[in-house]
């Protein structure tokens, strides 16, 4: 045993059990809030942070709201590629190195965008409905905001993304429960306090769009600046001071194990759920006969659930199977998406979206804590890349799902009870689903 490892195991038999924070080592406190805040860096790269200044966008490019919402598919769609190549580059070059890359080129487009004209050139682009039937057609889309919306899709919700995961991914070790607990809580946290400083600088500083975005771009740089001196390093891929079983698979031999996709697609149906419920919750309320503070009320107390689902996931994972706390989470999902044609009171409402909030807070863990445990920690980063790029599309899938299902029905009904009967298909596939170790890949390690 190494040193540093010695140290490790000292600190947490000093420790005990149960006293907080001191149960974590110095590396993974500090890798877990590096890849937490990378996580809330993501945020000019994701829909709820897009969507933060979509209406003034609209309004300073004089832009058209079908427009901007095909320039935003296609966008997320493409964007969903720079998963792929990104986490091979972590594997190889170390999480610390392409961090500071990715944050330099994301606050670079961030800025950029701030400072896009008023009525930059367009071109035409199909729209979304065309893929699932509608009639064949395009609209026209400002290039340069395009370009600029899929390089933050991209350098967000996709690379930064695979980087965060693999940080926190690496430093969790084996038995990564209370370290992506920690991780899924801090992001969570980070992310409320992103919204609430965005919404003060709208509403209480009155600044426009372009310079709160400015703002945004400035503080990626600033992290960029400081990320190479930060704490994040793990194994790399073909280290032959590790064992085996700490190098892993590779990313062709997860691929070809029914655990890969079965995590994978069902943690990115989830991510298609709770993209498109989240764009159209209002109107879905709304069709269940309830008011608008009905709806705010719901987005407020979400997130509280959520948190509590993180750190009530992060403790199960580290004492019960992935598979089981995986399947659990996914029947509660499509048992509540089963029961919403049937609410119709404010306590069954209010029950609805706290067994989704649970149901999310465990998938989150799960998501986040399957890939290392399952696959080793040396090509994590290229794993967990083609994970993401599922996550991405089906997030991108979502609301044209719900949208296509209501206008074919005239109600959200008929898609969200064929969603439930899915969701419960992938809970008995996790119940059944054999979870690989890290050390059957021995073979494939590189000796």
């Amino acid at each position: 045993m190494t040193k540093a490892g010695a140290s490790d195991v000292a600190a947490r038999g000093r420790c005990g059990p149960g006293v907080g924070l001191r149960r974590f080592t110095s590396h993974e406190l500090g890798a877990t809030a590096v890849a937490a805040a990378a996580m809330v860096a993501t945020l000019p790269g994701r829909t709820h942070g897009l969507g933060l200044v979509t209406e003034p966008i609209l309004a300073d490019l004089v832009l058209d709201r079908v427009a901007f919402a095909a320039l935003n598919f296609w966008a997320t769609i493409l964007g969903a590629a720079f998963c792929l190549p990104v986490g091979s580059i972590v594997d190889r070059l170390g999480a610390g190195r392409a961090l500071a890359v990715t944050l330099a080129a994301l606050g670079g487009v961030v800025v950029a965008m701030a400072g896009l004209g008023p009525r930059p050139a367009a071109f035409p682009l199909p729209a979304p409905d065309w893929i699932v039937g509608g009639k064949a057609a395009t609209v026209a889309v400002p290039g340069l905001l395009f370009l600029l919306v899929l390089l933050t899709r991209g350098l967000g919700q996709s690379s930064l993304s695979v980087e965060s995961l693999a940080i926190v991914g690496k430093a969790a070790g084996d038995r990564p429960g209370r370290v992506i607990g920690l991780y899924s809580f801090l992001v969570a946290i980070g992310f409320m306090a992103a919204f609430v400083v965005v919404k003060r600088a709208f509403i209480d500083l009155g600044l426009s769009w372009r310079s709160v975005w400015c703002a945004l771009g400035i503080s990626l740089l600033v992290f960029a600046a400081v990320a190479p001196f930060l704490r994040t390093e793990g194994p790399r891929a073909g280290d032959a001071t590790e064992p085996a079983a700490a190098r892993g698979a590779t990313l062709a031999a997860a691929l070809a194990t029914p655990a890969f996709w079965v995590f994978a697609l069902a943690t990115s149906f989830y991510g298609l759920v709770a993209a498109g419920l989240s764009l159209f919750n209002e109107s879905l309320l709304a069709e269940r006969g309830f008011e608008r503070s009905v709806f705010l009320s719901i987005t407020a107390i979400s997130p509280l659930i959520g948190l509590a689902a993180n750190l009530a996931g992060g403790w199960l994972a580290g004492r019960l199977p992935l598979g089981w706390i995986a399947g659990v989470a996914l029947l509660l999902q499509g048992a509540a998406l089963a029961a919403f044609p049937r609410v119709g009171t404010l306590p069954a409402v209010y029950a609805y979206a706290a067994v989704m909030g649970v149901a999310g807070g465990l998938l989150t863990v799960v998501f986040f804590s399957v890939w290392r445990q399952a696959f080793g920690a040396a090509h994590l980063g290229a794993i967990q890349g083609a994970a993401q790029a599922l996550t991405v599309l089906a997030s991108a899938a979502g609301p044209l799902v719900l949208a296509v299902g209501q206008k074919a029905a005239g109600s959200y009904a008929p898609v969200v009870v064929r969603l439930a009967g899915v969701s419960l298909a992938f809970a008995f596939a996790a119940f059944l689903v054999p979870l690989p170790r890290p050390v059957a890949f021995e073979e494939s390690a590189p000796s």
